[in-house]
């Protein structure tokens, strides 16, 4: 029956940690917003009493492995969360019954969490397998020395002490191991959910989360009769650059026109890098009129910076764009970025740094020179 009851606490147990890891997305520490310590405080404490509940029972005193989660919490969230887990404790432990077990199992899990704060800090030169396992097995004396003075029958004793170790050790070891696992989990695929839309060079959009936004906007514009503009953006002779300084500072020019791109278009529009030295502009809700000026801002502002090399030499360069917009220079949504690129190819064929319109409503094309 004891077994029985530990490997239940155990199940339940394992379970709460990943239901956890799953409704919290940023993994808990002592740096973490106080929001997410409360969070997780509030589960910790929860999922304690949900141990309690599903407990031994020798007598007026339970066995369970409630101390699991708050170890947990106090280890990674240090004194906010901990104390608001121990609120939901104690709260939990008294519902069951007030008696003396139940003031000396506050006074126990009161203790064993100030033990894992302490061991916890960063001044205890210890290593993090050594810090869980001293914690451990001080939660496991304590709580033999709490059963030999509780519990009046010492038969079952014989049992549930060894019995009692080996689940709480296994349990601490797997909990711990469980959510770092889950953490880094968790880390690796915001990680590669980041990379797989973000351009690695300059942290723009790349050209995949482009055509994603440039879908979804495409598809509701209609619906919303919002003005949409699009601004594709080339670096004029750019293979010079590249032939002359060498590649790596070819990067550097392309990862500080990525952010003078976003410093001179406002905080709502979407910068990407589409591949090569070629970028793009989606400006929300923007007429051709305001497109255009927006669009000479950049090409100034790039004309205008000096790209500091490597070398620590400074270098000019100038950016050829192409306009289009919705409905003024096409009444169809779904040709923006061909109407964009054509206007682009004009900006380059016509003397490049400059911004060109190409009008498919009344097939007049327009350019703007410097």
């Amino acid at each position: 029956m004891i077994l029985k009851e530990l490997f239940a606490n155990f199940a339940i147990l394992t379970s709460l940690i990943f239901l956890y890891t799953q409704l919290i997305k940023t993994p808990l520490n002592r740096s973490s917003k106080l929001k997410y310590k409360i969070h997780a405080g509030i589960v910790a404490g929860i999922s304690s009493d949900i141990l309690m509940f599903y407990s031994i029972d020798i007598g007026d005193t339970i066995f369970d492995l409630r101390h699991i989660p708050l170890i947990l919490v106090a280890f990674y969230g240090g004194i906010t969360p901990i104390t608001i887990a121990l609120l939901f404790f104690i709260v939990g432990r008294l519902m069951i019954g007030f008696s003396f077990a139940s003031y000396i199992a506050i006074c126990y899990i009161l203790t064993v969490s100030v033990i894992t704060l302490l061991l916890s800090s960063s001044k205890v030169k210890m290593s993090i397998q050594m810090k869980i396992a001293v914690i451990l097995t001080a939660n496991n004396v304590l709580l033999s020395v709490i059963a030999v003075f509780l519990v009046d029958t010492k038969e079952p004793l014989s049992l549930l002490i060894p019995t009692y170790w080996v689940a709480s050790y296994s349990a601490g070891v797997l909990a711990f191991y469980m959510l770092v696992y889950l953490r880094k989990t968790k880390l690796l695929l915001d990680k590669y959910k980041l990379e797989s839309t973000t351009d690695g060079l300059t942290g723009l959009n790349n050209v995949r989360k482009f055509d994603e936004v440039f879908n979804t906007l495409t598809n509701n514009v209609g619906q919303k009769e919002e003005k949409l503009s699009l601004l594709y953006i080339d670096i004029d002779f750019f293979k010079h650059i590249n032939d002359t300084y060498g590649h790596g500072d070819g990067d550097i020019v392309l990862k500080e026109l990525g952010a003078l791109l976003s410093s001179s278009t406002r905080s709502f529009d979407i910068v990407s890098r589409n591949g090569g030295e070629e970028f793009s502009v989606i400006l929300l809700d923007c007429s051709l009129e305001r497109a255009n000026e927006i669009s000479e801002r950049i090409r100034k502002n790039v004309e205008q910076f000096p790209f500091t090399l490597s070398s620590g030499e400074e270098i000019n360069i100038t950016v050829s764009i192409g306009v289009a917009s919705y409905p003024e220079t096409t009444n169809d949504v779904s040709v923006l970025i061909e109407e964009a690129d054509k206007a682009l190819y004009q900006a380059k064929r016509s003397g490049r740094n400059r911004v060109c319109m190409n009008y498919e409503v009344n097939q007049l094309p327009i350019l703007t020179s410097v």
